[in-house]
């Protein structure tokens, strides 16, 4: 019985250092601490993914939407700042599974601290990094790296913000529901900004089916013909 204890403890450690969490927020190369402007999210404990691309909690996986949202800091950035996020992982500060990574944002009404903010039609995509398809295999740029930056459209209206980070890992995507989904969102509000018009403007949850074939796919066996990864949801809005 003590021997069936360590091996299922072992194996627990094992998932759980294979997952991460995002709880750091990058603007202009200053990384914050853990969760002061990123809502922590339900897997601070567990680093799980989210799987389930309708659930509501596929939107920023909020610990408790109301009060995370509400206790949670709202950042001060200048449109055209550097901003980005970093990984936290109990044995692996990286973000290790290969996968598709991309950032949206979202104007916050009333306030980014509201639960209500991120609700509706009102998210559009800023930034992506997909992998490459060459010599009959997926390169993923992103696999091992701590953290990602871009930078923020100059043209971005001001106001305040949500920006979701996303990384979809694909290990294990070969069957609907086997897309790991890691997810973050932090509160901005954005100043210095200009008169641009961001779109193509989606709702979250609503974005992906989970059968794109940018999120059902086997990127170790390829049908004939694979011409290379097809990204999610819209095209990224640039200002």
């Amino acid at each position: 019985m003590k021997g069936l204890f360590v091996i299922l403890a072992a194996a627990t450690a094992h998932i759980v250092s294979a997952h991460y969490t995002i709880p750091d927020l990058i603007v202009n190369g200053t990384t914050s601490a853990d969760w002061v402007y990123i809502r922590e999210t339900a897997n601070h404990w567990s680093n799980g993914p989210v799987t389930n691309v309708n659930d509501p909690e596929f939107r920023c996986y909020e610990l408790d939407l109301k009060n995370t949202a509400a206790a949670t800091g709202t950042a001060t950035v200048s449109a055209g700042s550097t901003i980005g996020f970093k990984a936290v992982c109990t044995n692996n500060q990286a973000f290790y599974h290969p996968g598709y990574f991309s950032v949206y944002m979202s104007k916050a009404s009333p306030a980014a601290n509201s639960a209500s903010a991120g609700t509706g039609q009102t998210w559009f995509k800023v930034w992506e990094d997909a992998p490459v398809f060459k010599n009959g295999a997926l390169v993923f740029p992103s696999t091992s790296i701590t953290s990602f930056t871009f930078t923020l459209p100059k043209s971005l209206p001001n106001g305040q913000y949500l920006i979701r980070a996303e990384q979809i890992a694909l290990h294990s995507a070969s069957s609907y529901g086997g897309a790991q989904f890691y997810i973050s969102c932090a509160q901005v509000n954005v100043v210095n900004g200009g008169s641009g018009s961001p779109g193509p403007l989606v709702s979250i949850p609503g974005v992906y089916t989970g059968y794109e074939p940018g999120i059902m796919l086997n990127i170790y066996s390829f049908p004939a013909g694979y011409q290379g990864y097809q990204a999610p949801g819209p095209a990224v809005w640039r200002g």
